[in-house]
């Protein structure tokens, strides 16, 4: 009995480790952008993430036939809009100016590509209201100033 529950423990921590190694960097990037870090320097993307597959690692064994990626998705949006007043400060970057919750949306409509109802259904919104989330977030974002790099001048060229 114990070598057989070993045996699926085993087996369990395999699967887990495989999806982590799969989706892991794409989830990382999500959480990245959806807490304005810049990468590579992204504690709290990292904070986020780890929440939210230690939930579905959790329930890996009630998943049975759910996407662990979509579970993991929605675990880390909801973590991030319970945590939202801790965004709201602009870090820079392309969606830094953005409010938290229009961060949250863009980055499921656009990067994730969550449909208009699966967004609204899983913030607990109106379709409408997501589509006009939406639609603010980007034309903040298309608006905003993009550095452009100056010449680039060789030394010693006069």
């Amino acid at each position: 009995m114990r070598e057989r529950r070993a045996r699926q423990e085993r087996r369990r921590a395999r699967e887990f480790e495989a999806f982590v190694a799969g989706a892991g960097g794409r989830l990382l990037h999500a959480a990245t952008l959806l807490t304005a870090e810049p990468p590579g320097a992204a504690p709290e993307a990292e904070r986020l993430l780890i929440g939210a597959l230690a939930h579905t690692c959790a329930d890996w064994d009630r998943l049975r036939g759910e996407d662990p990626y979509e579970r993991t998705r929605q675990e880390l949006a909801a973590r991030f809009s319970h945590t939202a007043w801790r965004h709201r400060r602009d870090r820079g970057g392309l969606l830094g100016a953005l409010p938290p919750q229009e961060r949250l949306v863009l980055v499921l409509r656009l990067f994730e590509g969550v449909a208009e109802e699966q967004t609204a259904a899983g913030l607990g919104l109106p379709v409408e209201r997501v589509r006009a989330l939406c639609s603010r977030a980007m034309a903040t974002v298309l608006s905003e100033p993009r550095e452009r790099p100056g010449p680039v001048v060789a030394e010693g060229v006069t």
